[in-house]
Order: C-alpha cells, then structure tokens, then sequence
C-alpha cells in the first residue's frame, strides 16, 4: 500500500486557507483519492481541547513561550492519532496550519528562542513532516479586512487583533521561510479572485502528485 501525501496550508489571517482547502478537496475526491481535511490549533480530540485556550486569548498572560509548548502539545497529538494514521494508509491529509505558524507566530514575531523552537518542533512533529506547503500569500491589510468580513460580529481571536505591523511580520517570514525551502513551500498569490486561487492550487497538487505516482506505476508495470 503507497504511502499518502501530507500538504499544508500556511499564511496571514484572511488569506483564504479554509476556503481553499475544501474546495482542493473535492477536486481530489472527484479523482478517486481519499482525503482528510484537518485543521491547528486542533484536529484531534486532545488538540481540540487546547485550541479554545490558545485562541481566546487565556494563555497569553503566560507568554509567548508556554504558548508554544500548548501549541506543540495539541500537534504532537493531531500527528500520532489523525495525521500519520492517515498518510500511512494512502490518504491525501490537507491541514490547517502546521509547523511553521509556530515558526512564524511564535519564532519570528514573538521572540521565542530559535533552539527551543527547533526542539519543540521536532519533538512534536515525530518526523512527520509536510511532503507539500501551501503559502497563501497576501497583502496584510487585504487580510484582516476578508477577516473581518468573515467574523461579522464575533470577536477578533487572539492572532487577528495584533497590530498591523506585526501581520506584515508574519508575512515577511513565511516569504522567509518559503525562499529557504523551495522544494517544500509554494507561494501562490492569495489576492486574486476565489476560483482563480483554486485553479493555481489544484494545478500545483495534482502535478506533485502526477510526479509521485509514474515511478509507482512503472515499478508495478515492470514486475508484471
């Protein structure tokens, strides 16, 4: 049995990840793959329960440090009982935010130490790392006026209300990180119209995944 393929979705508030991730995985469904769609802060039973704590703001007294550690709790959870799982047995994973919102949210723009960063991460990641990221990458201010929009009269969540100086940190770092791991991260460019962004997306994905099954399939042609 083929192993699946685990892509993230990574970017500023407002930037269509959500939108886009659903509308991916009906395309890949109307192809015959099995898909789970998944978010973070969350997706699995554990990691729910630390997500309202995260993003209502309750531990932010704490710093930005012990925000990190329930950040790493909640997604070595999510990886040990959804998203290995899942690749394991041949599904196509799309998550939410992963690794690197907390390189980003909690490394680049909230000072916490890289070192510790690194470990945190590779205690909660287990080797489970993205074959595929996503970057939606858009204007900041683009961003939290689609965020607003969304919300309607709910409350900012503990990540949008933040300054717009610290939005346009956070993008800088993605572009960062993406520039530094280009056979991972793909930047697509978020500002354009909803079907246009899904059309970029699922012209991305289904080439990687094209290049990964050919050598499956003349490995299987040539046995037989």
């Amino acid at each position: 049995m083929k192993r699946g393929f685990f892509i993230t979705f990574e970017g500023g508030e407002g930037a269509g990840k959500s939108t886009q991730i659903h509308r991916l995985a009906d395309r890949l469904r109307g192809a015959g793959h099995e898909v789970v769609v998944t978010r973070e802060p969350g997706g699995s039973a554990g990691a729910e329960a630390v997500r309202h704590v995260l993003l209502s703001g309750a531990a932010e007294p704490f710093g930005p440090m012990m925000e990190a550690v329930l950040f790493a709790a909640a997604r070595s959870d999510h990886v040990e009982q959804v998203i290995r799982p899942a690749v394991d047995r041949g599904a196509i994973v799309l998550c939410d935010r992963f690794l690197d919102s907390s390189r980003v949210y909690q490394g680049a723009t909230s000072d916490v130490d890289p070192q510790f960063m690194v470990a945190l991460e590779r205690v909660a990641i287990n080797g489970m790392m993205p074959d595929m990221t996503l970057i939606l990458d858009l204007d900041p201010e683009e961003g939290l006026k689609r965020a607003a929009s969304r919300r309607g009269d709910e409350i900012a969540d503990r990540f949008e209300k933040e300054t717009i100086e610290v939005h346009r940190k956070r993008r800088e770092a993605y572009l960062s990180i993406a520039n530094a791991e280009p056979d991972r991260c793909i930047v697509i460019d978020a500002s354009g119209g909803v079907e246009q962004v899904e059309r970029v997306i699922a012209a991305a994905v289904f080439a990687a995944i094209a290049a990964i099954d050919a050598p499956q399939q003349q490995a299987v042609a040539a046995v037989s």
